[in-house]
């Protein structure tokens, strides 16, 4: 026994070894890009060359009738062909903006009981076979948020590794400051591998991505603290720690290191899994992973926040998603109107326990934080370690700069990469079922009767708007998740598309334009007196999106009596999407489900309740089992309509 073990560390560290000869050679990294033959839904090029304006497309019949400068990047317009297509897909599997440094020398990514040899030894186990859940072992005992981890035991990652593949899908591997590092992009969370083929699903969610836990099992995980919840943060704040001089001037506590860490440890170590909290307000909400069948299907995130700037704010939500959830040091300047906490001290929290020692602050050194920082910094000039470039308005947010900046690698023009990876979302469909529904025309017909269409119209079935909380009356915390950006708000304004990176100082800026943004979408960020609200969601790809609602609580496996997120998602079970819509439609068993995740303290604390959307297609609103079944049938197999 002995003898196979140190043989298979002999062959992993070989391995190891060769990737890193490889990567040094290559440098960038390397992360998976799958060719076409190894993907279920291949994209769609037939609509391009096609542009942007603003949001609105501007066909290549159309564009001659236009004055050229209107279609020019300086006046915001983005060409949609071949070449942005083929950007936006190397962007969605291969980009990371840099995020390796966070995630691998601060968070501690793999520097916790999951050390990046374990996850190669996991690979070669498979033998070049697919899996939608990478188990890795643990390499030795550990105790994180109360909860122990065992030398041996096996971890449900939920990564997906594709037939052929020595690497996870949406992990990329580079080799820099001599050692391993990893980061992720797009594709981590928003494509699948397919259980039956072993192929790539474009834009198909990673439904059992377990993030909670792998951040959790960082060294490091306090540096994610803005995603976990208040009292995290106030214990630690309460704990006796240590003080820096603050922004004013004054003296200002740095959360206890320990304590938070700790606290934050619990938080992630609640998330289901195939569950994310893409927002830094400091209420533990998180949420199902959504799908990226974005065409037709704005305003985009949750709440409806995104919709503004190139294509109908889906650009602004890529922005979002890299800018804000890959690096929390960038959000150091509005720390104190988001979270109540100095900068200094947001800083000295996120550091003080960095994995690597580079990037460790000492707080008995004395140093201001920033001015540690500021003599490590990766990127000099922009905030935090990512590629990010401060728009015109920084250190403001907008309605496109959520988070106060925008991604972009150097060589590239503003926006550039946000606007291709958006161009191309836009060319994804799910695939076809492998089995036709027969009853799905059945099926429309009720759809039409119980007045689905009233909200879910046209080609991605949605109105496109936002519904208020009170209304929707599903669980609101999310929609209240930007309130607070109220305060640092501004205007919305970005360099011309045809800028450099490095931004040149004489860099030309343009405005947004807001005009047709209707009153409900301000719900989407509830400022003012709104308490928020979510968007009215696409129903493409339901096959692939369960569970359902804004806090993914509507959830049952293939045994109906088996519901609730606690008992699918929690307890590695399929959450079925047939019997989940049918827990969508049908009261008694949504009652079912909400008792359920109600009486579970875990999901109670994160929010998680399956509440709202009471609209019924059961029997007490007059409609058969059959018409029931039917409807549930069409909705499994809804792609995007041609347009009306």
């Amino acid at each position: 026994m002995r003898v196979r073990r140190w043989g298979l560390s002999l062959f992993v560290i070989a391995l190891l070894a060769s990737a890193v000869g490889v990567l040094a050679v290559f440098g960038p990294g390397y992360a998976y890009l799958p060719r076409a033959s190894k993907v279920l839904n291949p994209e769609d090029f037939a609509s391009a060359p096609a542009y942007d304006l603003w949001g609105r497309r501007v066909s290549a019949e159309e564009a001659p009738n236009l004055d050229a400068r209107l279609l020019s990047p300086s006046s915001g317009a983005v060409r949609i062909d071949e070449e942005t297509l083929r950007l936006g897909r190397e962007v969605f599997y291969q980009e990371t903006y840099g995020n390796e440094v966070f995630l691998t020398d601060i968070l501690g990514l793999l520097d916790g009981p999951l050390p990046i040899w374990q996850y190669a030894a996991a690979i070669l186990k498979l033998r070049g076979q697919a899996t939608t859940n990478l188990r890795v072992a643990i390499a030795r005992d550990a105790t994180v948020g109360g909860r122990q981890f065992r030398e041996g035991e096996l971890i449900d990652t939920g990564l997906d590794v594709p037939t052929g593949v020595l690497l996870p899908l949406g992990l990329k591997v580079k080799f820099g400051d001599f050692r391993l590092k990893a980061g992720l992009t797009c594709a981590a969370c928003h494509s699948t591998v397919d259980a039956a083929t072993g192929k790539v699903i474009h834009g198909a969610p990673n439904r059992d991505l377990n993030t909670g836990l792998l951040i959790a099992l960082a060294s490091n995980s306090a540096a994610y603290f803005p995603h976990a919840s208040r009292d995290a943060l106030n214990a630690a704040l309460k704990a006796s720690g240590p003080t820096v001089v603050g922004g004013d001037g004054q003296p200002a506590s740095i959360p206890n290191a320990e304590v938070l860490e700790d606290g934050v440890d619990r938080v992630f170590l609640h998330w289901p899994p195939g569950f994310f909290d893409s927002t830094i307000d400091l209420v533990a909400n998180p949420t199902d992973t959504p799908d990226s069948f974005t065409r037709d299907a704005h305003p985009y995130g949750f709440s409806g926040f995104a919709s503004v700037g190139p294509f109908r704010g889906l650009a602004a939500v890529s922005n979002n998603m890299h800018a804000q959830n890959a690096d929390s040091l960038s959000q150091a300047s509005a720390s104190l109107a988001l979270f109540d906490l100095d900068s200094e001290a947001y800083l000295a929290a996120i550091l003080q326990r960095a994995a690597r020692a580079k990037y460790r602050y000492d707080p008995a050194s004395g140093r201001p934080p920033s001015a540690f920082f500021a003599g490590v910094d990766p990127t000099p000039g922009a905030p935090g370690v990512n590629e990010v470039v401060p728009p015109p308005t920084w250190p403001r947010r907008t309605y496109v700069a959520p988070d106060g900046v925008t991604v972009g690698s150097p060589g590239r023009y503003f926006f550039e990469q946000n606007n291709a990876v958006a161009a191309w979302q836009n060319t994804l469909s799910p695939p076809p079922l492998a089995r036709p529904n027969p009853r799905a025309e059945e099926g429309a017909a009720v759809f039409e009767r119980a007045g689905c269409r009233a909200c879910h119209d046209g080609p991605a079935y949605t109105n496109h708007r936002v519904i208020p909380v009170d209304e929707i009356g599903t669980e609101p915390t999310r929609a209240a998740a930007f309130k607070r950006t109220e305060a640092v708000f501004a205007p919305p304004v970005l360099y011309t598309f045809d800028t450099p990176i490095p931004v040149p100082k004489d860099a030309k800026a343009m405005p947004v334009p807001v005009s047709g943004f209707p009153e409900d979408r301000f719900n989407g960020w509830a400022h003012g007196p709104s308490r928020g609200g979510y968007k009215v969601p696409a129903l493409v790809g339901l096959a692939l999106s369960a569970p359902y609602l804004h806090d993914g609580g509507v959830a049952v496996g293939a045994d109906p009596r088996v519901v609730g997120v606690r008992a699918t998602r929690g307890s590695r079970v399929t959450v079925d999407p047939a019997n989940s819509l049918r827990a969508l439609l049908d009261r008694a068993l949504r009652e079912q489900v909400i008792d359920a995740n109600v009486s579970d303290p875990a999901l109670a604390a994160m929010h998680i309740r399956g509440e709202g959307h009471a609209f019924w297609v059961d029997l007490e609103a007059g409609y058969t089992v059959e018409e029931q079944q039917a409807l549930i049938d069409l909705l499994l197999s809804l792609r995007h309509a041609p347009t009306r």
